[in-house]
């Protein structure tokens, strides 16, 4: 069992950084969809542990956007998150920030759906149903492919991390779909109690 701090030091730690509500829902939907992907990969024992990396592998972008994943090590640590979680965190800035490469399943999968989360919540955004819940494939593939649309979600990054996983681009784009659903409703609800405690 990997070593793992709990959700709610997790979540105190990613608030202590980011106090823009953005930032809270992106690290809210990553840690969804990791925790998802984890349950459909065959890591379930590990979901949690999926979802803390997820929850925390923004921590340095609101306050130091340009060192992003090199301030994230001494943030994390004193936080109490092991070197897992700080080697997992550090590798989705592969080849933008930093060279440590994902290695694990569970890094690339970061690596691979960090910018794509954007992407789908932007497109749903612009949906008549502001949500994921009946977006198809399709039309996702549409917005990719227009380079104006959500322009600061990089396609390059996204193929790369379909590549790095051995999968079709098509194949990222549906599942990263279907793990957006399968967290849409909770992330809207934990968003309205954190409104509400603030």
């Amino acid at each position: 069992m990997r070593e793992c701090i709990s959700r709610e030091d997790a979540m105190s730690l990613l608030k202590k950084y980011n106090k823009n509500s953005f930032h809270i829902q992106h690290a809210l939907t990553v840690e969804g969809v990791m925790k998802w992907y984890a349950n459909e990969l065959g890591y379930a024992d590990e979901a949690d542990f999926w979802g803390i990396v997820g929850l925390l592998h923004d921590i340095d972008f609101e306050m130091w956007p340009d060192k992003h994943c090199i301030k994230a090590p001494e943030l994390l640590r004193e936080g109490g998150a092991g070197e897992d979680i700080i080697h997992a965190v550090c590798s989705h800035g592969y080849g933008i920030t930093v060279d440590i490469k994902p290695e694990h399943i569970m890094e690339k999968v970061l690596f691979a759906t960090d910018e794509l989360t954007g992407l789908i919540w932007a497109a749903a955004l612009i949906r008549s149903s502001k949500s994921t819940k009946d977006m198809e494939l399709k039309s996702l593939k549409k917005k990719f492919k227009s380079a104006a649309f959500a322009a600061g979600c990089s396609r390059d990054i996204i193929r790369k991390g379909a590549e790095m996983l051995g999968w079709e681009l098509d194949e990222l784009l549906q599942k990263t779909i279907y793990a957006m659903r399968s967290c849409e409703d909770s992330i809207q609800k934990e968003l309205k109690e954190e409104q509400k405690n603030d």
